[in-house]
């Protein structure tokens, strides 16, 4: 750090956390409740409370921050609601439905499910306009543009009040020519329009995807810019001194113009950052495999990182709209702190997806909710303070929990509030457990091989019954936990993604330096956009994908490999790299069958210093932080134990507290189920182990602690 501070943002469904790090290593952490409405007030909000609790002013941090980076959920809730920008697709003659065709089937999951509907079109046909033009696959050209079928088109935007244009034309990778000049068209008609070209945004083979990505962009780009402008006015009038950077879902910043030009990069760029605040946490124990899991107050999140690297995924159905770029994997479902418990119409008990979400919030947060949530039934169980969450600033009312359980839910079921409290909390962890398989083993990873990493300030309550269903023994909680993905934006680096299209077989020297030709291209230009931002050529670095496949297949899959010249004998080396990928995804290879090149890819990142580490005074022993015991419930028989209570602010490095107990941080509750061992380390982390016992605090009754 160059500066006193640095600032990260992460905007929630629920809650916007706040990391506020300064250059000694000091880290503290905030929540003020999300303002979806005006996503900006959430950001005043949160300075205003920093202000109370540090004495330091918006000004004072803003001004002296190297770095103010926000993390938004603008775009994705725009996705979610389809309140994006009233848009306009140009396409080629006779392919303007190639977004309702889908490659002629549903989304994986839903295929051969005749009731399943269609998704809502973010373009509707009668904003979609043919226009005539054709390239073949071999980049000739077929049809010249027609240019008045472009200012038709556009005239008819006009008139029906467009905010935002995307063009996509047939093979307009190999010969982009006819989508350039109709931007120009365009822009010559509609100066004021958000444009999106998509051989520029998404240069890549396959139309469908190009398409849907292009619109999903100009859907998104004047909400982003809004936002972004909003944003950006709001730091500078603090006296910020270098620009907002905003975190992309690729895993790295981008400066505010990039975002708003690239809005689809934005989507998922909340919990994307968590991969990077798992490796950071891990590594004092040279910890690579990570599974992070994220439950905030409406959603769950979980991302995985394999030997330090994030999993990556392209060209993926997100939200029913299949995107293209490269986006940190994500697994997301209805299932946080405000999912609604209710009863099928067979009888059963389900959890989420619908959320309370924090207007009015679950039935104890008194704020006129009265339907029973995840949080309702942690209380009843006795796993939240009955005094309230966040320091006590959000006072929980009980008998609200218990009413709001006892009406929908125990009473219908037949059963008591705690056995049906128990049953919301198991059908919320095994909806947690499936999506977390979706991650790993629907992937070829064994969840027993990683660590699991917590994140979100409700996850700490479920972690270890997570984890024991995962078969995963060893757990890590941060005590900035809560607003671990705004601190995996401090510390993360300045990210691009450049992309061409690359039809080669892995096969002579031509295809090598085509392929080498390529990727110095793409370099050099990232190079170049980062050192316009200040970045000299030790801090860049360079990861390098190509998409694959075998001669004759249909799909390919995406290969990461370090940056080396491509020569005739270096295509062994590609060709080993998809063989083991492919055997890695599918069980099997075939490495006599010819290998092709689709597209390639290059991965530009400027490291940015990073903040001091955490640390932790040692501890005086986990008695010292015993606030005293609660009733809790650890078994579907739904009858209560008296359980013993810490203080996290009391806890020290090298303090250790056996299960089953409560460690009650500001932020979140960590509940230790019995078998678990707790210890605090000197870099703030909690390490969770199953089965280890040895020289633990041992839970002491209430007779003890008096």
């Amino acid at each position: 750090m160059q500066n006193q501070y640095r600032l990260g943002i992460d905007a929630g469904g629920t809650f916007t956390d706040f990391i506020l790090a300064d250059r000694k290593g000091g880290v503290r952490i905030f929540k003020a409740l999300s303002t979806p409405n005006d996503p900006t007030a959430a950001i005043r909000n949160g300075l205003k409370l920093i202000e109370e609790e540090t004495g330091l002013s918006p000004e004072t941090i803003v001004s002296n921050a190297d770095l103010c980076i926000n993390g938004t959920t603008v775009g994705l809730n725009a996705l979610i609601t389809h309140n994006g920008a009233k848009t306009g697709l140009i396409a080629t003659r006779g392919h303007e439905d190639s977004i309702e065709i889908r490659l002629g089937h549903k989304e994986d999951g839903y295929r051969y499910d005749p009731d399943y509907p269609p998704a809502t079109m973010l373009v509707p046909r009668y904003l979609r306009r043919g226009v005539a033009e054709r390239v073949l696959s071999n980049g000739k050209v077929h049809t010249p543009l027609n240019e008045d079928d472009v200012r038709e088109a556009c005239r008819h935007f006009i008139r029906e009040g467009v905010e935002s244009v995307a063009i996509s034309f047939v093979w307009s990778v190999l010969h982009p020519e006819h989508e350039n000049r109709a931007a120009e068209i365009v822009r010559e008609m509609m100066p004021h329009v958000r444009l999106t070209v998509g051989s520029q945004l998404y240069p890549q083979v396959r139309e469908y995807t190009r398409t849907s990505t292009a619109i999903v962009n100009a859907y998104l780009a004047p909400i982003l810019q809004r936002y972004v402008e909003a944003v950006d006015a709001y730091f500078r009038s603090l006296g910020a001194r270098h620009p907002v950077r905003y975190f992309q879902s690729n895993g790295g910043l981008a400066l505010g113009k990039v975002v708003s030009d690239q809005s689809v990069y934005a989507i998922n760029s909340g919990p994307a950052s968590a991969p990077q605040a798992a490796l950071w946490l891990g590594q004092p124990w040279d910890m690579k495999d990570i599974i992070t899991v994220d439950m905030g107050g409406t959603s769950f999140d979980i991302t995985l990182t394999r030997d330090g690297r994030a999993n990556v995924s392209k060209n993926v159905d997100f939200l029913r709209y299949r995107i293209g770029i490269p986006m940190i994997q994500v697994e997301t479902l209805g299932a946080g702190g405000g999912s609604i418990g209710w009863i099928d119409s067979m009888g059963l008990m389900q959890m989420g997806p619908q959320s309370a979400g924090s207007e009015p919030g679950p039935a104890c947060y008194d704020q006129g909710g009265e339907k029973p949530t995840t949080t309702d039934a942690n209380l009843v169980l006795g796993y939240l303070n009955p005094d309230g969450l966040v320091g006590g600033r959000l006072p929980l009312n009980v008998e609200k929990a218990r009413a709001a359980i006892k009406t929908h839910l125990a009473d219908p079921l037949g059963i008591s509030v705690e056995k049906a409290a128990y049953g919301m909390f198991t059908i919320v962890n095994n909806n947690m457990v499936n999506a977390i398989r979706r991650v790993s083993v629907e992937r070829g990873y064994d969840p027993r091989d990683f660590v699991l990493n917590c994140a979100g300030g409700a996850t700490a309550a479920h972690i270890t019954a997570l984890a024991r269903e995962m078969g995963t023994r060893k757990v890590l909680i941060s005590k900035l936990a809560s607003g671990l993905c705004a601190f995996g934006q401090i510390i993360s680096d300045v990210k691009y993604n450049y992309m061409a299209p690359a039809a080669a077989r892995l096969e002579g020297a031509e295809s090598a330096a085509k392929l080498n030709g390529l990727f110095n291209g793409l370099e050099a230009r990232g190079r170049e956009d980062l050192k316009s931002d200040g970045f000299t050529d030790d801090t860049i670095s360079i990861r390098r994908s190509l998409d694959m496949r075998y001669v004759g297949q249909v799909h390919e899959c995406t290969v990461d490999v370090d940056p080396f010249e491509v020569t005739e004998a270096a295509l062994e080396r590609l060709k080993a790299a998809f063989h083991a990928r492919h055997e890695e995804l599918y069980t099997y290879a075939e490495p006599n069958s010819a290998v092709e090149v689709v597209n390639v890819e290059s991965a530009i990142t400027g490291a940015v210093d990073k903040p001091g580490r955490m640390t932790v005074a040692p501890g005086k022993g986990a008695h010292s932080a015993l606030k005293g015991t609660r009733e809790m419930i650890f078994n579907a028989d739904g009858i209560a134990h008296e359980t013993p209570v810490y203080d996290g602010a009391a806890l020290g490095a090298g303090d250790r507290i056996s299960g089953p107990a409560v460690i009650q941080e500001v932020t979140t509750t960590i509940v230790i189920e019995p078998g678990w061992l707790a210890e605090l380390d000197a870099s703030g982390v909690y390490v969770l182990t199953l089965g280890a016992q040895t020289g633990a605090v041992q839970p002491q009754r209430a007779t003890e602690v008096a």
